[in-house]
């Protein structure tokens, strides 16, 4: 074993072989079981209109909170890795350290936005939870959705943070490196 030093990222036991997170396993599992319930709900209507000229009243209901929860995980994901949206004009121009502090700069906001969002949508749940809200298509309790919205309000604010910290640790050096790998 040689004992010279190595550009290799320090905690490689916590990624995947190209990189990434291993925790992003769970985000894009989430996204494919998220759109394959979509997907089989959305046919499973179409076939019963068709057949039946009449639809199934829960559909919609279902499809909306999927896809909040898909937006909301699809975002988390981004986030981590770093490919959410951004004004290229400024995020890619200047200096390395420029570059650098701007990326820890959105990723901060990002995490104080999120948990802005996380903490406020408590006092929601807690009223649906308390007034007994229930929901208009299927009638069930109304939190059993609303309780998703602080919950992957804080992931989303948690992988802020975490892309934030590694944004903190990389040198001016590593971050334009990892620009350029990532350029088309």
């Amino acid at each position: 074993m040689s004992s010279e030093p190595t550009d290799e990222p320090q905690h490689t036991h916590r990624r995947t072989p190209d990189g990434e997170p291993r925790s992003l396993r769970f985000d894009d599992a989430c996204i494919v079981v998220t759109m394959a319930l979509l997907a089989l709900i959305t046919f499973a209507n179409v076939l019963v209109r068709y057949f039946t000229d009449a639809s199934f009243a829960w559909t919609e209901e279902i499809s909306v909170f999927l896809m909040i929860v898909l937006a909301m995980v699809g975002g988390s994901a981004a986030v981590a890795r770093d490919t959410h949206i951004r004004i290229e004009f400024f995020a890619e121009s200047g200096s390395a350290a420029r570059r650098r502090r701007l990326a820890q700069l959105g990723a901060a906001l990002v995490a104080l936005l999120f948990a802005f969002i996380a903490v406020i949508s408590v006092r929601m749940v807690w009223d649906d939870w308390r007034y007994e809200e229930t929901s208009p298509g299927i009638g069930v309790p109304q939190w059993w959705y609303s309780i998703w919205l602080p919950l992957l309000s804080a992931l989303m604010s948690a992988r802020a943070i975490g892309l934030y910290r590694r944004r903190s640790r990389q040198s001016d050096a590593q971050y334009l490196a990892r620009d350029e790998e990532r350029a088309p």
